[in-house]
């Protein structure tokens, strides 16, 4: 009876141990697969692009491109003059030789008084002769020497402003010579030059100030000069009714030449205009709008040329960065629930050097946006998704617009 009974308990074990264990093994099993796929749903996957920033350049205003120092892809600073545009168009500069021509002819006009203002000194001093007291003479040569002033006076004015409107030319010229030495299209020795003619031309320019002023101050004295002797005797009417001519001509020659100094003012201030770049980065061809970029022929806008017309807002050309700042990425719905603001995940670099480096989710836009075509899954088949940037932390070398994995951690 106990064989018997110890019999049944060893085969009870070995009975045991056939079926049971194979299921507790099994229900383990079961149970690790279950973590495994429970972990794998916590993490999440997903592809990213570097993105570093893009600046147009454009003009403010309308004008013509005089000079384009820079060429596609080449590398600049931020200050760098990219462009000179020169807003001063055809019909404006018909406007400046009018200019020119105008005060030209105020320049002649101004000799003309001179030579009257001879004669009439001439006819003054002949008079005064038969005069028997020298009062009158003095008041005749006091009054001569005030309109003598105001003419040197308004010559200067339009000498000074006739070289400014050279000085701008010259100033031009400067900038253009500059470009074609640096393109070794002329020799130094031209931009030399140029630069000591508008230097020289400047040195004038500070000189007939400095006698400008001179003779505001000899006007002023004469001025004075005349009004204390003509306090000490009766004025002769002769003396007025010879100069009053004269003098309504020099105030219609002042108001002319103010006027052509304003416009002239005007226009140099619009003349040449340097455009700058923004950022430090790489001269790109202009982004084009969807729409127009399959109307363009191969080459067409990458970057505007010289000589070109360009209306206030039209891009000339592009920059931008050389290093990415950022890494946009999208969460589809079925991730967002496992994504959130300031989150540790990882950044995987598949290029070689293959790099892993650790970063965070800087931000996460608040709608849904259609993804770029790169990243569907099918290019036929448009996916939406959630945008979020990403930091790109120091030391992993990435350029603009490379495909970067995400992993959630």
């Amino acid at each position: 009876m106990e064989r018997k009974t110890a019999r049944n308990s060893h085969e009870y074990k070995r009975f045991y141990l056939r079926h049971a264990v194979p299921v507790v093994v099994w229900l383990a099993t079961v149970g690790c697969v279950v973590w495994l796929f429970y972990q794998r749903s916590a993490r999440f996957e997903m592809v990213g692009i570097a993105r570093g920033e893009v600046r147009q350049v454009a003009a403010s205003s309308t004008g013509r491109i005089r000079d384009l120092p820079v060429a596609l892809f080449h590398p600049v600073t931020a200050g760098q003059t990219l462009a000179v545009v020169d807003t001063i168009l055809d019909n404006e500069q018909t406007l400046e030789a009018e200019i020119q021509a105008n005060l030209d002819t105020a320049a002649a006009e101004i000799e003309h008084l001179m030579a009257q203002l001879i004669a009439t000194r001439q006819v003054m001093e002949a008079e005064s002769s038969n005069l028997e007291i020298t009062r009158a003479e003095n008041l005749r040569r006091f009054c001569v020497d005030v309109e003598a002033a105001r003419l040197r006076i308004l010559d200067l004015k339009v000498e000074i402003a006739s070289d400014q409107v050279t000085l701008g030319q010259l100033a031009g010229e400067v900038v253009v010579v500059g470009t074609l030495v640096d393109a070794n299209a002329v020799a130094s020795y031209e931009l030399e030059m140029a630069k000591a003619e508008r230097e020289s031309l400047a040195r004038k320019i500070e000189e007939n100030e400095r006698q400008l002023a001179q003779a505001t101050a000899d006007l002023q004295e004469a001025i004075q000069r005349r009004d204390q002797f003509g306090q000490q005797q009766v004025a002769e009417p002769s003396v007025d009714q010879a100069l009053e001519v004269i003098r309504k001509e020099i105030r219609v020659q002042e108001e002319l030449i103010t006027g052509l100094q304003e416009q002239k003012k005007a226009l140099e201030s619009r003349r040449a205009v340097e455009i700058k770049s923004p950022i430090e980065g790489t001269v790109i061809p202009i982004p084009s709008q969807r729409n127009d970029a399959l109307e363009r022929r191969a080459g067409e806008q990458v970057m505007r040329r010289i000589g070109e017309v360009v209306t206030a807002g039209d891009p000339i050309l592009a920059v931008a960065q050389t290093k990415p700042t950022e890494i946009v990425a999208y969460v589809s719905e079925q991730q967002m629930g496992y994504v959130s603001e300031n989150m540790d995940v990882e950044l995987v670099k598949t290029r070689a050097p293959a790099q892993i480096a650790p970063s965070r989710i800087s931000s996460i836009s608040p709608t849904m946006e259609l993804m770029p075509q790169r990243l569907w899954r099918s290019p036929t088949v448009p996916q939406w998704g959630r945008p979020v940037l990403i930091d790109i932390p120091p030391g992993l070398s990435l350029v603009p617009g490379e495909i970067v994995g995400i992993r959630g951690l």
